[in-house]
């Protein structure tokens, strides 16, 4: 059983999707640890209803990004884990947290990447009058939201859609795929190999979208 932590910042509801996918058994993992920046965070209520240990760890107490995160590091080590996932973790990363857990480093996205990297990813869709939206899991580089892309999933834009409408749309993607790639890992069955993701002994392409064979 691997290990894992997840990184919050808000509701929590990817974090809620990878706790169901372990307690039914589908992720062959463990969540060990919650860690949020924020105490208000509804993740936190999430994680303390299915038992799992939580801690929070205000980036407002620290004089700097760097100082955080060094905090931030030896927090999450002390669970040990195999994978640390951010599950809408609202913070820059420096690139020494990334290097610690590189390879182990998982991030969804909602936009189809390299598209619309950073905030506000539903209105610049809307805003640009694209036909289709959707999110990609990523491994975690220095690069902001420039990791390479594992899988994703694609929703239509309609006439009609707001960022709210959009974005539900999209959630219901993310629920999806996010688990699926947690399992592969946890199957050893997916690695980072410099700024490749690799499946099965097999490079992934960049664009690899999700659909209902590869649940198996």
């Amino acid at each position: 059983m691997k290990s894992i932590v997840v990184l919050i910042s808000g509701s929590g509801s990817n974090l809620q999707a990878i706790i169901d996918a372990c307690s039914s058994g589908f992720i062959p993992g463990k969540v060990s640890a919650v860690i949020s920046n924020k105490a208000n965070a509804y993740g936190l209520v999430r994680a303390n209803e299915a038992g799992i240990s939580t801690q929070v760890l205000s980036h407002k107490s620290y004089a700097s990004r760097d100082k955080y995160d060094l905090a931030l590091t030896d927090a999450i080590d002390q669970h040990k884990p195999d994978l640390v996932i951010l599950a809408g973790f609202m913070r820059i990363l420096t690139p020494a947290f990334v290097q610690h857990f590189s390879g182990r480093l998982l991030n969804i996205h909602p936009s189809l990447l390299p598209k619309y990297q950073g905030l506000a990813t539903h209105q610049r869709a809307i805003d640009a009058g694209d036909s289709e939206h959707g999110c990609s899991v990523h491994f975690v580089t220095e690069q902001l939201d420039g990791g390479p892309v594992i899988l994703q999933a694609k929703v239509p834009v309609f006439a009609d859609d707001d960022a709210q409408s959009l974005a539900e749309r999209v959630h219901e993607q993310e629920h999806r795929i996010y688990p699926l790639v947690v399992r592969w890992f946890c199957q050893n069955r997916l690695q980072q190999h410099a700024d490749q993701a690799w499946l099965d002994g097999n490079v992934l392409a960049a664009n690899g979208y999700a659909n209902d064979e590869d649940e198996d």
